[in-house]
């Protein structure tokens, strides 16, 4: 995908919640112990993850003077995420 307009490149903005969710993600899956989940549904638990949780687009230089997401909030959409695609699975 081309995140490329007006003569400005816009790779370096992106969702502070993208690497949180990705970090947190194995240990709450650790959590579902009967749950294997094939890689479209973990795709598909990031995704819907993001999409719970409120935007935090930044910049490469951006300062983070307060974060109102907290790890345990990321957490939680996490699991209700992992709840949702268990009880709708893909195949």
């Amino acid at each position: 995908m081309d995140y490329a307009a007006l003569g400005l490149d816009f790779h370096s903005i992106r969702n502070r919640n993208e690497t949180r969710v990705i970090n947190l993600l194995p240990g709450v899956l650790a959590e579902f112990p009967n749950v294997c989940p094939t890689r479209t549904d973990i795709e598909d638990i990031y995704a819907l993850t993001l999409n719970k949780l409120p935007a935090r687009y930044v910049q490469a230089v951006s300062l983070v003077i307060q974060e109102p997401v907290s790890d345990e909030m990321i957490r939680e959409m996490l699991r209700d995420a992992v709840r949702t695609v268990r009880a709708r699975p893909n195949c």
